[in-house]
């Protein structure tokens, strides 16, 4: 079964290594909506894949702490931010906790996204 759980963090970037001309060259933010998707089987005794507020305490822990209303640039491995960036640096920072974890999905917006499979 898979579960998923949706998370939104405030961050500014500027992807650095675009051409001078191009609008996202220059600091910008955005609302990042972020889903974590884990595949497994229910557990007999919880009834869980995994208990959501077990997925919140790690996503906050590794991921909502370090990068929420920061500047991502600023961040070791977000050198360059670009969504892409962004939804493998996720992975990388969660898959030790979170085995059952088989994708990331990161947003900036209505209607554009990025899905990570590792």
């Amino acid at each position: 079964m898979e579960i998923y759980r949706t998370f939104r963090i405030h961050a500014s970037r500027y992807l650095p290594n675009l051409s001078d001309t191009h609008i996202c060259k220059r600091m910008h933010g955005h609302t990042f909506n972020i889903t974590i998707h884990l595949f497994g089987k229910i557990n007999k005794q919880t009834g869980f894949v995994m208990d959501f507020y077990d997925i919140d305490e790690i996503f906050n822990d590794k991921i909502h702490k370090v990068i929420d209303h920061q500047i991502l640039n600023d961040i070791k491995g977000l050198e360059n931010p670009t969504s892409e960036n962004l939804c493998i640096w996720i992975w990388k920072n969660l898959e030790q906790n979170l085995p059952l974890m088989n994708k990331v999905k990161v947003s900036e917006d209505f209607g554009t996204g990025i899905i990570y499979t590792g």
